[in-house]
């Protein structure tokens, strides 16, 4: 029985990693391509190593404007998603009210519809009401089917934590909002950063819905697929690890910064305490 344990175990770790090595190539492929000595237009096939690319990765402007785009469209988004999927989530956990049901339908309505059909919903609708194409209808885009994404990370959070904690502080003499400020929000902190990291990164690598209602903007998506077929330049994988390394230092950030409070939680209701310093503390008391 031990021995078919090991070698059950033997063989899921195995898998996982095959797994996890298939869902990584493609990062390693840009990585390893952002170094790529390529000569012509083409950056497809190795051709050797260089660091060429990364000593100037800003040098085409026309993928530098259309990244700095991305970026801006990604921030509006993140912003106005993380405020409206919050309070949408506190209403839908914290308080009952006529057509809840119906609220959490059209909540994961956008997350079950298919990206050409919103996009396409949303050209018409800006047609039809005569709206000019551009970044502006690109934010709109991205926030209404990225708030789906906060409302359901953010409802996780909050229907994990213990209501006992805001009762006792409205007991206290706490506003509502002051409740809020205080004592919901640093502790739905960690979901709220989690659902901002995961609009801004669905916002920045969307394609389908911005094609559709960009009109003359250019994004890094977008800019990357018009460069496929006259040559992508190996700046796109410099920018693009530049992004990931970005990515993967803020959540490091985050591990750390929640590892950290977590502790000084833990020490400061002595949970973390060894037992002879305690008992040393209270002979001393």
């Amino acid at each position: 029985m031990l021995n078919n344990n090991r070698l059950r175990n033997g063989l899921l770790g195995v898998w996982s990693g095959l797994a996890l090595l298939y869902l990584f190539i493609p990062i390693f492929i840009v990585i390893l391509y952002s170094f790529n000595d390529n000569k012509g237009r083409f950056n497809f096939t190795w051709q050797g190593f260089t660091l060429k690319h990364w000593a100037h990765p800003f040098s085409n402007s026309d993928l530098t404007t259309a990244l700095q785009n991305s970026l801006i469209i990604a921030l509006a988004t993140t912003v106005i998603a993380v405020a409206l999927g919050t309070f949408m989530a506190l209403a839908l956990v914290r308080y009952g009210f006529r057509g809840k049901a119906v609220t959490d339908m059209f909540v994961f309505l956008p997350l079950a519809t298919p990206e050409v059909v919103l996009g396409a919903a949303l050209l018409g609708l800006f047609l039809t009401a005569h709206v000019d194409t551009g970044m502006v209808t690109i934010i709109i885009a991205h926030v209404m089917f990225t708030v789906s994404y906060v409302v359901v990370t953010v409802r996780a959070r909050l229907e994990g934590m213990d209501r006992h904690i805001e009762e006792a502080a409205m007991d206290l003499g706490a506003a509502e909002w002051t409740t809020f400020r205080k004592v919901t929000l640093p502790m739905i902190a960690p979901g709220v950063a989690s659902a901002a990291l995961l609009a801004a990164a669905i916002s920045v690598d969307d394609y389908v819905v911005t094609s559709f209602n960009a009109g003359s903007t250019q994004t890094f998506p977008l800019f990357i697929f018009g460069a496929t077929r006259q040559g992508v330049p190996a700046e796109v994988n410099v920018l693009a690890t530049m992004l990931l390394l970005f990515v993967l230092v803020l959540m490091a950030l985050n591990v750390f910064l929640q590892r950290y409070l977590a502790k000084r939680d833990r020490v400061a209701t002595g949970i973390d305490i060894p037992a002879e310093q305690l008992a040393e503390a209270g002979a001393r008391g």
